[in-house]
């Protein structure tokens, strides 16, 4: 004789196995895309997606978007720019926007 309780449990462990196993799968899914999203936009511009370039400005590496004309600085970079002489690289790397006003204007 079949034992009905025997097969409903058997049956519910199934089902919460094959729950885990398809959580564990959506999980598995998700972080693949992550990671190929992060794989395809290393070295892009976060604001336009083209290839950022490397670029030094007096003694600081930064990462410049030859599309939007964007400048990315890293962690310290920007504090190692104001420590050096603000007279002639501010005026030189804000007025020079002067020089271009259709940038500007976008």
């Amino acid at each position: 004789m079949v034992d009905i309780w025997k097969e409903r449990e058997k049956a519910l462990e199934n089902e919460y196995i094959y729950r885990q196993e398809k959580e564990k799968i959506r999980k598995m899914q998700k972080d693949a895309r992550e990671e190929l999203i992060h794989d395809l936009c290393r070295g892009r511009c976060p604001k336009c997606g083209e290839m950022i370039e490397a670029m030094t400005f007096r003694g600081v590496p930064l990462d410049k978007c030859p599309g939007c004309g964007g400048i990315w600085l890293g962690p310290n970079d920007l504090q190692i720019l104001s420590g050096k002489d603000h007279r002639n690289w501010f005026d030189q790397w804000f007025n020079a926007a002067d020089d271009y006003p259709e940038k500007l204007a976008e």
